[in-house]
């Protein structure tokens, strides 16, 4: 299952570390996230609770940029 959420960071390279951060969360298959747009596209693995793995890819997004934001 894919989902779209829109994100607020301050810059391009910000948006690389909450891209890689999503991307190490259990239960992603797969992250890309767009700066231009502020988005955030995540595919989950089959048979996860999305919102579960979403709060754990916040944790994760705000350990390497504390002032950035996914609105869930």
């Amino acid at each position: 299952m894919k989902k779209s959420y829109k994100i607020d960071v301050d810059c391009a390279n910000c948006a690389l570390k909450m891209e890689e951060a999503a991307k190490a969360t259990a239960g992603v298959k797969d992250c890309s996230v767009n700066f231009m747009l502020l988005k955030m596209n995540v595919e989950f693995e089959d048979g996860v609770n999305k919102e579960e793995v979403m709060q754990e890819v916040l944790k994760n997004c705000k350990k390497v940029e504390e002032d950035c934001e996914i609105y869930l």
